[in-house]
């Protein structure tokens, strides 16, 4: 993702800057949604894996990347502390 881009962006919700998942990260977070362990802000099961995305500077939400277009809405936002052991 472009730096520009990136420095711009802020959480919808937080007004936090975010960064972009490390690998670590996505291979959890895609791990626990092949489990359909992984549900959006509003409860709706996440059936689809994330090839990218960011994440809040505190590590607690995620936004997913479609196809080099952050989506940032509140709705579809993920948080982290469904996931045990996510890393932060």
């Amino acid at each position: 993702m472009d730096k520009r881009l990136l420095d711009i962006l802020c959480d919808p919700v937080g007004k936090t800057p975010l960064k972009p998942l490390s690998k670590l990260q996505l291979d959890t977070l895609n791990t626990a949604i092949r489990a359909k362990a992984v549900q959006t802000a509003t409860g709706e099961q996440v059936s689809d894996e994330l090839s990218a995305g960011l994440i809040s500077m505190d590590g607690k939400v995620v936004y997913r990347i479609d196809d080099g277009i952050p989506v940032l809405l509140a709705d579809e936002a993920i948080g982290t502390t469904q996931l045990h052991d996510f890393p932060r």
